[in-house]
């Protein structure tokens, strides 16, 4: 198990180490993404948040990996209007809106049940409140976690997407039972005053399922990885969650791992 804050970001890792598994093939990362975009009953938009898109999509697809979007109603998934407001921009997104390529593939994602395991090396969900909606409770996504863990590979999910794993069980338990993790703390969530909004909180339903959450301050960044299950804490972690996923990846490729 390993944790990864600011001061601890990995370095870049040249493409070779983590581009290719062991077979010699191009890894292949899939992202899902929220179709959600009410929030709550408050009649207020919201969706996936854009630097948890953004930020990871640039790692992954700066190492040369095959990346495959993906969402519930496929097409363009809604972006939280919030994420994108000037006090929330980030060198990521600026990227993204200079990029056409990165806005065409988000335009055209496909749809969740499309997706299988076996075509993919690892899973990866941005956050935002969408997901606690849709993806926490779709039984496409959890079947889609479990056949990802089940066949012994990696899972990475970031800021509200831990919370995703509320069904998700593994050997008839709780997947994160008994399992270092991180997510949007319910301090954070206090901050933003959703506290009621939300169908549930991430700190308190990873809690209940018998996790060991950590956390480090409000909107600080930190990912845990905790055998082949990678966590984020926030938006500002989604940077670090993508490199510590890609660091495993690349550890795992190396020693020609299968489980």
């Amino acid at each position: 198990m390993c944790h990864t804050d600011a001061a601890e970001a990995p370095k870049r890792l040249s493409r070779s180490k983590y581009r290719e598994d062991e077979r010699g093939k191009i890894m292949k990362i899939v992202m899902v993404l929220t179709s959600h975009d009410q929030l709550g009953n408050t009649g207020r938009p919201t969706g996936f948040w854009l630097e948890e898109f953004a930020a990871p999509y640039f790692v992954f697809r700066d190492a040369g990996v095959d990346l495959t979007l993906t969402s519930p109603k496929g097409g363009q998934p809604p972006i939280d209007p919030k994420s994108d407001l000037p006090e929330n921009q980030t060198p990521a997104m600026a990227r993204f809106k200079k990029d056409e390529r990165a806005q065409k593939e988000l335009s055209q994602t496909v749809k969740l049940e499309t997706i299988k395991s076996e075509d993919y090396d690892t899973v990866f969900y941005p956050g935002g409140h969408g997901p606690m909606w849709d993806l926490a409770e779709s039984p496409v996504s959890i079947a889609l976690l479990e056949s990802f863990y089940n066949s012994g590979k990696v899972i990475a999910l970031v800021c509200h997407s831990p919370g995703v794993l509320r069904h998700v069980k593994y050997k008839g338990e709780p997947l994160v039972k008994g399992k270092h993790v991180t997510g949007f703390t319910n301090g954070e969530e206090a901050e933003v005053q959703l506290t009621h909004v939300v169908p549930f909180l991430v700190e308190d339903e990873l809690l209940r399922l018998g996790a060991i959450f950590e956390k480090v301050r409000n909107w600080g960044p930190y990912s845990v990885v905790d055998g082949r299950l990678v966590t984020g804490q926030n938006p500002a972690s989604s940077t670090v969650t993508a490199q510590a996923l890609m660091n495993l990846l690349g550890q795992r490729a190396a020693a020609g791992a299968g489980a």
